[in-house]
């Protein structure tokens, strides 16, 4: 028997799936590296509109006063999900508890428990939002997920968290108002034509 098969007895074992997303995004800088339901998932940069959607996004949360006290408003924040060993999200918004920080569980990633809302902006990747992420965020138990469907220009608000999904699920059309439920910390009210506008390319 070799030293080098004593030595290394997992060499022919793959590396675990958090190691191998970790090296994708240190490859390919700008992309958004997931891991939901036990797939990893690569997104590419987002584009301007999805961008200036972002923007227009926040407003309305900040204007609240969502963003000072006992919550905070942030983009692009590590969410670790539950429903598998390694997986965890990025979702584009979030708005969480201000002691957020006390409850990082690992590799840049916090405890769903502290997420109020989290808010995705479609992109080319828009099945992953409208899918995977709804059952995904579900079993995290986030009381409220908000999706800005760029390709149907369309505001999902899914509430009431499920096994497998959400129990209520709201679709808002332009020239609709969107109220958010207070339980996110106070009242915020989107438009959902300005920002079907503003995630759209500008001819």
């Amino acid at each position: 028997m070799s030293a080098s098969a004593v030595e290394h007895p997992c060499d022919d074992e793959p590396e675990p799936m958090l190691v191998t997303a970790n090296h994708l995004m240190g490859q390919l800088p700008g992309y958004r590296v997931e891991i939901i339901g036990g797939v990893i998932t690569v997104a590419p940069p987002p584009d301007g509109p999805h961008a200036r959607a972002l923007t227009k996004l926040m407003r309305p949360f900040i204007a609240a006063g969502l963003d000072d006290g006992e919550t905070e408003v942030l983009q692009a924040i590590g969410l670790w999900l539950p429903g598998g060993p390694e997986d965890y999200a990025i979702p584009d918004l979030a708005v969480v508890d201000s002691d957020f920080d006390e409850h990082l569980i690992e590799n840049n990633c916090y405890d769903p428990a502290v997420f109020r809302l989290v808010l995705e902006v479609t992109s080319s990747n828009y099945n992953n939002d409208l899918r995977n992420k709804v059952t995904s965020y579900a079993e995290a138990k986030v009381p409220v997920y908000v999706i800005v469907d760029r390709r149907h220009g369309r505001v999902h608000v899914l509430t009431e968290p499920v096994a497998g999904g959400y129990d209520q699920h709201r679709v808002y059309a332009p020239g609709q108002t969107v109220t958010l439920p207070e339980s996110i910390g106070a009242e915020v009210t989107l438009e959902v034509a300005a920002l079907v506008k503003a995630g759209s390319p500008r001819a």
